[in-house]
């Protein structure tokens, strides 16, 4: 991966990161019941890391091949999640999604622990 594309990459995760701390604490009543519920279900009430993912590919146009192979370019080194897909397009795509979910909840669970020191 090129270093531009690189430093694309992490301000979309940094950007993802702060939109994704803001809501699951605003809707969870705060930092230590949202790092609780994430940590217990990221997909559970007040939580929906995929559907947040979902959204956030769509609003960064990252839901598509090209978009999925980005993702996966910049996540090369990590273990790939369990998925199955009917089409390549559609493995890569929900592959990339899972993948950058996996990374935001670790880089969330980072980031209230932090401000959970603060409070």
């Amino acid at each position: 991966m090129e270093p531009y594309q690189r430093q694309q990459f992490d301000i979309v995760l940094q950007m993802a990161g702060e939109r994704f701390v803001e809501r699951i604490v605003q809707r969870n009543a705060g930092i230590e019941h949202a790092l609780a519920k994430l940590r217990q279900d990221p997909q559970g009430e007040g939580i929906w890391l995929d559907e947040f993912v979902q959204v956030l590919f769509s609003d960064f146009l990252l839901d598509n091949i090209a978009g999925a192979c980005f993702v996966l370019q910049a996540l090369g080194k990590r273990p790939a999640p369990d998925v199955s897909g009917e089409t390549i397009e559609i493995m890569l795509q929900h592959l990339a999604r899972r993948a950058f979910a996996d990374l935001l909840a670790r880089k969330v669970e980072e980031a209230l622990e932090q401000q959970s020191s603060y409070a």
